[in-house]
């Protein structure tokens, strides 16, 4: 099985992040790194935010992770550091529909990727997207164009972490 890290950027809603944190332990990911104003669970050490607002984020992510934001490993950077995943061996892989996205059931998992989400509604802004190694794309079948972010999230963890 691939080694994979979840970047979760611009993710607004607390509950996306508490479900990507229980469908990343159910998959064996290594860690998420929450980015930009993705609200994350409260820090050992280090956490700038108010205590008030930290304990409120903390409480919201549980309420759909049930545990595994004290599971899973997690850090906060204000912008992913893709360089230095890069320079550790991952390949950044974005999941967004794109000119020169590969569909998910086409691609072969490397043994180490960084799997990228980008916001609710706009996806993986263009800077981001242009310095993804890979980018892939989940088949749709249906009318709208696009799942939910930790649904997408979860249905990539599956297809990466199986062939």
């Amino acid at each position: 099985m691939p080694e994979i890290i979840v970047i979760a950027h611009n993710i607004r809603s607390t509950h996306n992040v508490g479900a990507i944190f229980r469908t990343a332990d159910g998959f064996g990911i290594s860690k998420i790194i929450l980015s930009g104003y993705t609200p994350y669970p409260l820090l050992d050490k280090g956490d700038v935010r108010l205590p008030h607002i930290a304990e409120k984020l903390e409480k919201q992510i549980h309420k759909t992770a049930l545990g595994a934001e004290r599971i899973v490993p997690f850090e906060y950077q204000k912008s992913p550091d893709l360089d230095g995943l890069r320079r550790a061996g991952f390949r950044i892989v974005g999941l967004e529909q794109s000119p020169r996205s590969v569909m998910l059931n086409q691609y072969k998992s490397p043994e180490k990727l960084a799997l990228l989400l980008g916001e609710e509604v706009e996806g993986i802004n263009e800077g981001l997207l242009a310095q993804c190694d890979d980018v892939l794309e989940i088949p749709m079948h249906g009318k709208k164009e696009s799942f939910n972010v930790s649904v997408a999230a979860g249905v990539a963890m599956y297809a990466l972490t199986t062939h």
